[in-house]
């Protein structure tokens, strides 16, 4: 029986050695009862050695289960996209990223996805202005950095010397020579300021109805009134007092105008329509100048199409944006030329629709206006005298349309107190001027108007003055304008089209054909 527990203990005890010994702990087991047997020698085993393996094998197998389960989500990925959403999947790139590249594929007509928000191709940046006196570098030019400063907060306003030379000067002003310049729309004759100061038409409110009045029922119905309301020069109605007239006619019980009703809608008017001061209206800034259109686009002289990349480096703004405005305004002042001062772009009204995108804008909104982001206005030589750019009230604490009459004096006509503006540029050479008419709508899109951005060009008293104005065309509906940009594409793309299937074949081609 002893002899039996003996075997069985030692045994165990073999049994413990081991199994410690193979995970590293040379300390054999010895039971409390018995007493130490004598050390025996046996093979020495490699410390941690089978732990270790045991590790490595364990790791190896998660990695290969991880590159099996990646490769096989590729090839999932892979055969389950057909080449049909492939097509699709580039076409939509292609639409949401025109703003960012023009070489891309065209994108579909507009009609096939109303929903496109042009904000996913680009947005609107703003130069930071920072504090009236603040120079930035920019580059424009390849060898050369130009300066520029802040000239106002309100408007945010920036002046950058030499961004033309004088030969590209020159040249501007050759190419609207060869053009041909015409009279402007709002021309004064020279000291005729007695009938400068009357109002165009002058009718009583019984006179304007009848002209509205088409059909002669003595009722003005709606499509009376808008009928009325095209006038690109605002001599008739502006977008205010038309707001002001189809509120009256939707208020009415009947939905119609009777003449007593239009004669209270006129009294409500702050100014009657049609009897407005040409120092104080805003659309219609009375100017004694003459201009011309240049066309930047493909095949127009290589300087035009320079300086409509510069003002885009600039302006910081998307290709497109500036390609689609419209073209550069070229205006000689001759001694005596001025310009009163007006706003460039105008507020937006759910009655109003933007003059460039007006294809692919709403057919009820029948009055057009200009929406004029950005002002970039170019000094194409320096003024002998006067030709000042003026900004009435740059940097104001407030606006208001009150405070610019002061002391009987208006401070929107340059004539008169073009001395007495906040801020006035001298005409040099080369130099441009930018600026912001309107605000941010905090979303990175175009806002509200800016009314500080109310500017004039004071007399030139001395010599002639030439100038160039770069805008760049955005509509206030996001959705409007993406319309506008494919459809033009679109087009485009067709006239491209047909003229290379019109383009007849050269004589070496027909040789070969035949």
């Amino acid at each position: 029986m002893d002899y039996s527990n003996r075997h069985i203990h030692s045994e165990m005890d073999d049994e413990s050695q081991e199994s410690m010994d193979a995970c590293g702990d040379s300390t054999p087991y010895v039971p409390p009862h018995l007493p130490p047997m004598p050390r025996r020698e046996r093979l020495q085993i490699q410390k941690s050695s089978v732990c270790s393996r045991a590790y490595f094998v364990v790791v190896m197998v998660f990695f290969h289960v991880y590159i099996i389960n990646i490769i096989g989500l590729l090839f999932y990925v892979h055969y389950n996209n057909s080449p049909a959403d492939i097509v699709s999947a580039d076409r939509d790139t292609s639409a949401s990223t025109s703003g960012v590249d023009s070489r891309l594929s065209p994108p579909d007509p507009p009609q096939q996805d109303p929903d496109l928000d042009v904000r996913q191709s680009f947005s609107l940046p703003r130069i930071e202005g920072i504090r009236v006196g603040h120079v930035q570098r920019v580059s424009l030019k390849p060898d050369r950095i130009h300066e520029m400063k802040t000239l106002s907060l309100k408007p945010l306003l920036f002046e950058i010397p030499g961004l033309l030379s004088e030969e590209e000067c020159g040249v501007v002003v050759q190419l609207a020579q060869l053009k041909g310049l015409m009279e402007s729309q709002a021309t004064v004759p020279p000291g005729d300021q007695e009938e400068e100061l009357q109002p165009l038409l002058s009718l009583s409110p019984e006179e304007t109805f009848s002209l509205l009045d088409l059909d002669q029922d003595g009722l003005l119905q709606r499509q009376e009134i808008l009928s009325h309301s095209r006038s690109r020069d605002r001599t008739w109605l502006s977008p205010e007092n038309l707001r002001q007239i189809l509120t009256g006619q939707e208020d009415s019980p009947a939905g119609v105008l009777t003449l007593e009703e239009f004669r209270r809608v006129c009294d409500g008017m702050s100014q009657h329509p049609l009897q407005q001061r040409a120092g104080t209206r805003r659309g219609q800034p009375k100017r004694k100048s003459r201009h011309t259109w240049l066309y930047q686009g493909p095949g127009s002289h290589h300087i035009l199409h320079t300086l409509r990349n510069r003002v885009t480096h600039l302006a910081r703004l998307p290709s497109p944006l500036v390609e689609l405005s419209e073209p550069l305004q070229v205006i000689r002042y001759e001694q005596g030329g001025f310009s009163h001062a007006h706003h460039d772009s105008s507020p937006s009204h759910p009655e109003t629709t933007c003059s460039h995108t007006r294809l692919a804008g709403n057919t009820s909104a029948h009055t057009e206006i200009s929406c004029r982001y950005i002002t970039v206005l170019l000094y194409l030589n320096s003024v002998e005298g006067g030709g000042e750019t003026t900004f009435p009230v740059a940097d104001n604490r407030t606006y208001e349309e009150e405070a610019l009459v002061q002391g009987g004096v208006d401070l929107t006509d340059t004539q008169q107190s073009c001395d007495r503006g906040n801020l006035r540029v001298k005409p040099t050479a080369g130099t441009a001027l930018l600026w912001y008419n309107h605000l941010s709508d905090g979303k990175g899109w175009m806002g509200e108007l800016d009314e500080y951005s109310l500017h004039g060009d004071c007399p030139v008293t001395r010599g002639v003055k030439w100038v160039a104005n770069s805008w760049v065309n955005v509509d206030p509906d996001h959705q409007r304008q993406a319309r506008y940009q494919r459809l033009v594409t679109h087009r485009q793309e067709g006239e491209t089209g047909r003229e290379e299937r019109d383009t007849p074949l050269p004589h070496s081609n027909l040789h070969q054909d035949l």
